[in-house]
């Protein structure tokens, strides 16, 4: 697996900000307002996956008082973060998207509750996005075998007489 390229999730961003921001013009009117628990929930899943991903790291350098941690496990996680980081990013995508359009009608009372909400949720998206991609970053295979992302030692010079 492949680790996962920023620039591609900032497309995703983009993208899915204009496929969202594109028919919200029609048909914002029709629309229920923004629930807020996208924000906390986005956040808990942030925190969750950052702190698996300060865990693991422990474990694959195999830190004092860490049990040795199992390569499926590791295989697993960091196909949990590249999924979420990619969840994340269509997330972020949709919350800019109304942000985008609710913008310029912040004098009215629901619009102005959902720039909130679109607001904090885009925050709360990118955080994911950044929990996902340490967690990716914490599940890599150090180079040389040995648990640690220390370079091994240098063997000493051979004199040939």
């Amino acid at each position: 697996m492949k680790p996962t390229r920023p620039a591609l999730l900032v497309a995703v961003v983009v993208v899915c900000a204009l496929l969202v921001w594109v028919p919200l013009r029609g048909a914002y009117s029709d629309l229920p307002t923004l629930p807020w628990t996208a924000a906390p929930s986005l956040l808990l899943l942030a925190l969750g996956e950052a702190y698996t991903g300060w865990l693991t790291r422990g474990r694959i350098q195999r830190k004092e008082g860490t049990k040795p941690v199992e390569p499926l496990t590791v295989a697993r996680l960091a196909a949990l973060a590249k999924a979420s980081a990619y969840a994340g990013a269509v997330l972020a995508g949709v919350f800019a998207g109304f942000a985008l359009h609710v913008l310029p009608m912040l004098d009215q009372e629901t619009p102005a509750r959902d720039a909130l909400v679109a607001g904090g949720s885009f925050i709360a998206a990118v955080a994911l996005v950044g929990a996902a991609l340490f967690l990716e970053y914490c599940c890599r295979v150090p180079k040389d075998g040995s648990g640690r992302d220390e370079p091994p030692p240098e063997p000493p010079p051979v004199h040939h007489p």
